[in-house]
């Protein structure tokens, strides 16, 4: 039996794990789909383990409890909670041995993050604020009310409409709570024109370190400093990061006095695909401390996943998750500088960690390629590791995981890593239809994970074949660097390298080849069948195919677009831009596309527009060629991985079935 894009519904998602000073309990975010079609509901809530392994008992009773983090005496636990679906997040706190939770915030649109205070007393969160009411709202009192534009960051993909509102940082004292906040009597500790996010405070409970966008060029490039402000309020904040281009997280050291970050000097910004560990003194030059065969894991800020947890500890290790060639680590590093190592992992791909008291033992939640929700508890110090339960044992005994090899060859002086994903029940006589399949980006990466829509194609009978080419994060600097203004250039010709290799062997049919790639995985994949004929199909996923015109309408046209595409265009004569920008995008070769296409697009992508989706469907159907497209409404450029239910199972059985009509 073939596996079916049904999985969304069946399949069990753990995340945000936290585990208590001492050792004793481990608390983690359990995820799930209750119902199915129209009528589902994406459910989460907190789970209590042991260290002794087993996958727990449910802690909490909520529909949408999330990132739970213990005090720091072990005594409390403090959690995200959404009392209904849409509502906006609080911060609730309970006891650790059980108990009834009561709300502690209640921010007019929630909390995105917060930290305990060293003393369990107060939390500071960050939460989103609106401008002042005023002159800009004109005589807008009644009926519909238009909306002002006054910035280029006006809104973001996964927090929607933006407008004038920043996200800044709040402290409340846990006696008072949710009733002083209403009174307006929460403690606002920054303020202006910016957003401020990843709050951390001191262990001797003085400051508060968080990460900062208040550049003068701000609103054209995403660029990021660490900075220190008084736990009280009432100073403003000083900037640790002087010297560098871009910060990502922070931790302190043991003694208040320094800060370890993940951050970057490139000037593009970039330290999201490939960021350094650094020590930052205030007075002194930022040292960078880490190599580059590795990168520090990073959380995605406001709206996206949490910072995992980084750990400078009173005997001198600095204890983070990082990532090397598509496989996730927990390594330990030194102030001093010496080569950080590796305490754990490989062969997995890491979305969180927490640390106990003397980050001795390590929570990790991860996916692996034959699991997709997996939660380990680590001894760094023996490398003994216990698995705490197998959430979606059962349905993987119903759908045995396809198997995976791993490859490289050697291309224009690099070498490309590729991942090939084998059927069920393999059988070497038999000739298989073979999907390339592209990731985002341009700078993301496949690693040794779960990836739905991989396991959904392999299950169905088909070769999946995954290339990390150059512009991929977790191979180096360098790497990374290599597709900057080269979109469609260099990185292509890696792909075509890596499937021609595949396909000298016997048990691939060539003249059965399909290609699947979202985001800048649906630029390459509307590239690709506009230079060459040897795809039967394609499934393009939110592409941008219009360069020119995804300057100006993505919410990181300009942030993102000015160094991917090789500068401002400010510094560019518009017919040259213009040029440039058209010769890299898939629409420019609309004409030459013989490869029967599907295009799938969210229509609330801030992202990548739905208008680029809708530019080459136009210019394909005007051209006579075979293409269908595919809106899902209320989605967001994330909504493959997050979005409804019924969206996700769509997506994956429209791209399942194309591929089917095509190929077999």
């Amino acid at each position: 039996m073939s596996l079916a894009a049904e999985l969304v519904y069946e399949l069990k998602g753990v995340s945000d794990p936290a585990i208590s000073p001492d050792g004793s309990c481990i608390v983690y975010t359990l995820s799930w789909v209750e119902g199915r079609g129209g009528a589902a509901e994406s459910r989460s809530r907190l789970m209590l383990a042991g260290p002794e392994g087993g996958a727990g008992r449910e802690f909490t009773q909520g529909n949408a409890d999330g990132s739970p983090r213990f005090s720091p005496d072990g005594a409390k636990l403090a959690f995200l909670r959404a009392l209904k679906s849409g509502e906006p997040r609080q911060a609730w706190v309970m006891n650790a041995d059980g108990g009834e939770a009561r709300q502690l915030t209640n921010a007019a649109k929630g909390v995105q993050d917060f930290a305990w205070s060293p003393d369990g007393s107060r939390i500071v969160y960050c939460a989103d604020t609106e401008p002042a009411a005023g002159a800009a709202a004109g005589s807008q009192t009644e009926g519909p009310r238009v909306v002002e534009v006054n910035r280029l960051r006006y809104r973001h993909d996964l927090q929607g409409w933006r407008g004038d509102a920043h996200y800044h940082l709040f402290t409340v004292d846990l006696e008072s709570g949710a009733l002083r906040q209403a009174q307006g009597e929460a403690t606002q500790i920054t303020r202006g024109d910016w957003d401020d996010y990843g709050p951390v405070w001191s262990p001797d409970g003085r400051k508060i370190a968080f990460i900062s966008g208040r550049r003068d060029d701000r609103d054209t490039r995403a660029l990021t400093e660490a900075y220190v402000v008084d736990a009280q309020g009432g100073q403003a904040a000083e900037c640790w990061s002087e010297g560098l281009s871009s910060v990502g997280a922070v931790a302190w050291s043991p003694d208040s006095q320094r800060l370890v970050a993940v951050a970057s000097e490139d000037p593009a910004g970039m330290v999201l695909w490939q960021g350094w560990l650094y020590v930052l003194e205030p007075g002194q030059e930022p040292r960078r401390i880490t190599g580059d065969d590795h990168r520090p894991v990073l959380g995605g800020g406001p709206g996206a996943a949490r910072q995992p947890e980084i750990r400078w500890t009173d005997d001198g290790r600095i204890v983070f998750l990082g990532e090397s060639r598509g496989e996730s680590y927990v390594y330990q590093a030194t102030a001093e500088g010496e080569k950080a190592r590796q305490l754990w992992g490989g062969g997995r791909l890491i979305a969180g960690l927490s640390l106990d008291s003397d980050a001795r033992l390590a929570v990790v939640a991860s996916s692996t390629p034959t699991s997709p929700a997996e939660l380990h508890l680590a001894d760094l110090a023996s490398s003994t590791v216990t698995p705490l339960g197998d959430l979606n044992a059962d349905f993987l005994r119903r759908n045995p995981a396809p198997s995976l090899e791993k490859f490289t060859i050697e291309r224009a002086g690099y070498d490309i890593e590729g991942r090939l994903w084998f059927p069920p029940f393999f059988d070497y006589s038999v000739r298989y239809p073979l999907i390339l399949d592209i990731h985002g980006g341009p700078n993301g990466a496949f690693y040794d994970s779960y990836v739905p829509w991989q396991q959904l194609l392999a299950g169905s009978g088909y070769l999946v074949l995954a290339v990390n080419p150059r512009g991929s994060s977790t191979y180096g600097d360098e790497f990374m660097r290599a597709v900057l203004d080269d979109w469609g250039g260099e990185d292509y010709l890696d792909l075509m390298t890596a499937l021609d290799h595949v396909c000298q062997r016997d048990y691939v049919d060539s003249d059965r080849l399909g290609i699947h790639g979202y985001s800048y995985g649906g630029y390459m994949t509307g590239w690709a069948i506009g230079h060459t004929r040897r795809f039967g199909a394609a499934v393009i996923g939110a592409p941008c195919t219009d360069l020119y015109t995804m300057y100006g309408t993505s919410d990181i046209g300009v942030s993102f677009g000015e160094p991917q595409w090789g500068g401002s265009v400010m510094d560019t004569p518009p017919e040259i831009l213009a040029q440039k920008l058209l010769a890299r995008s898939p629409i420019t070769y609309a004409k030459d596309v013989t490869t029967p296409a599907l295009l799938l697009h969210g229509e609330a992508d801030a992202r990548c527009p739905v208008a680029q989706s809708e530019e080459y469907f136009v210019a394909l159907k005007r051209l006579g060629k075979t293409v269908e497209f595919v809106r899902f409404p209320g989605s967001n450029h994330a909504f493959p991985r997050t979005g409804h239910p019924k969206m996700r199972e769509e997506y994956l059985s429209r791209m399942l079935d194309w591929f089917d009509d095509w190929l077999t």
